[in-house]
């Protein structure tokens, strides 16, 4: 049976695990830059979702159980643009592609054994729902551009791409290329 539900403060840990996987290496390198001397990077990511004060909260994630085992998470919040560019220079791209007044899905993984079954559909009907009840028009995300595969299936969903920036290669990042902001937009405003 799989079911979906609203993620708890004590499955933090979980949602940075999950989180790490989903960002490809970019939730690590943050991680990294805020750890404490000889702090484990979970540790720092567990910490970040425990907050209530942020959408990188446990608040904003939704978690899908399997038969009552968690298989995997996602994040999503209203995004409302700031226009303020991170300094970083390793981030300052991905702050560049944010869709303002949408609903931002910041990112979905699944552990590697349920992928395959449709849930990652099944989370973006979900978001779609989450959007509708916000009075969202649009959904958002960004993808690597040589995700191929996520590439394919958020196109065939019906996201657009809106705008790409260069990625700042870095170790910890797996990917190279582009990042790419895709946009669905849920109906047609009168």
């Amino acid at each position: 049976m799989i079911e979906f539900r609203a993620a708890k403060k004590e499955e933090s840990r979980i949602i940075a695990e999950l989180y790490s996987i989903s960002s490809d290496g970019v939730a690590n390198y943050i991680w990294t830059k805020l750890a404490k001397p000889g702090e484990d990077i979970l540790d720092v990511g567990e910490r970040r979702y425990e907050r209530e004060d942020s959408v990188f909260s446990y608040k904003n994630c939704t978690i899908v159980e399997v038969d009552g085992v968690i298989a995997g998470m996602m994040v999503a919040f209203p995004m409302v643009s700031d226009d303020e560019i991170d300094e970083d220079p390793v981030l300052a791209p991905y702050s560049k592609l944010e869709e303002d007044n949408s609903y931002y899905i910041c990112g979905v993984a699944l552990y590697p054994e349920y992928r395959g079954r449709g849930i990652g559909h099944q989370f973006m009907a979900l978001a779609k729902q989450q959007a509708m009840l916000k009075n969202l028009n649009k959904i958002s995300l960004v993808v690597f551009e040589n995700n191929e595969h996520a590439l394919g299936i958020y196109k065939d969903l019906g996201y657009e791409e809106v705008k790409r920036e260069k990625i700042v290669e870095h170790p910890m990042i797996q990917h190279t290329g582009d990042a790419v902001l895709m946009v669905k937009t849920l109906y047609k405003e009168e």
